[in-house]
């Protein structure tokens, strides 16, 4: 008599409720919110008497504070492993967010940086100028000894969570589900959009603008890294850049 053979089931794989599971606890659970702000927002008066404040102090007293802006660095980058997990082995050479061509990616990165932050200041303040935006103040830390580590940290977070989850886990569980790529370009634009309606209009469309190229790049270069540097140097300005200058000229911005 012979045994019968015990094989393992093999797995099956659903990529339109993996994304939709990891959005759930991460930028499209944002993406709510921030629809749920600016409706908040569009009914307090015009948007640009209204300031909406990014890396808020979380305690008055700084050791509790300190440990809760790390916190909130961390905890949002567990769906990031997460989707980096559910795509598969050697994912990370896979989407070029190793380290092979390094060069390349901080020099595409930076030129990237400057293509879409030029424009993209220019459309904030006019779109504050218009009442279609509310004011950004990038820091509310303050004169902290770990203000300045914490925002480039938090730059860091912004830049991996982002390009991971919206560019290279969302083009990749699109296309195994046989999406048409202009299709998955616009998701992924609307999607990097509507999180940031907190900030108003202007922050959608510039973002949703920078969704669209950064779709584009990776498609063309097949490589994460330049994103995630692009994105790193827009965050590190406005996030740091804003800190020092309200130190060092009081009362100049919001």
């Amino acid at each position: 008599m012979t045994g019968a053979t015990s094989q393992a089931p093999t797995p099956v794989r659903r990529p339109g409720a993996e994304l939709l599971l990891v959005l759930g606890v991460s930028l499209g659970q944002s993406a709510v919110y921030s629809v749920l702000s600016l409706a908040d927002s569009l009914t307090r008066g015009p948007l640009n008497r209204q300031t909406q404040t990014l890396n808020p102090q979380q305690s008055d007293r700084a050791f509790f504070d300190l440990v809760e802006q790390l916190l909130a660095i961390a905890f949002p980058l567990v769906p990031v492993l997460l989707a980096l997990y559910l795509m598969g082995p050697s994912v990370l050479r896979r989407i070029g967010l190793d380290l092979r061509r390094p060069g390349f990616d901080a020099g595409a990165g930076v030129l990237l940086a400057v293509c879409i932050g030029v424009p993209g200041l220019a459309l904030y303040f006019g779109a504050v100028a218009l009442n279609l935006n509310l004011n950004v103040a990038t820091s509310g830390i303050g004169p902290q000894w770990y203000a300045v580590p914490v925002l480039v940290l938090s730059a860091l977070r912004a830049a991996v969570q982002e390009e991971v989850l919206v560019v290279a886990f969302l083009v990749d569980r699109l296309d195994a589900k046989g999406w048409r790529p202009w299709a998955v370009l616009l998701t992924s634009a609307l999607l990097r959009g509507s999180y940031h309606l907190y900030q108003g209009f202007g922050g959608f469309v510039g973002n949703a603008v920078m969704g669209v190229v950064f779709v584009l790049v990776y498609r063309r270069w097949g490589r994460l890294g330049p994103l995630v540097v692009a994105h790193f140097l827009l965050d590190l300005v406005s996030f740091v850049g804003y800190d020092l200058l309200k130190q060092l000229a009081p009362g100049l911005l919001p």
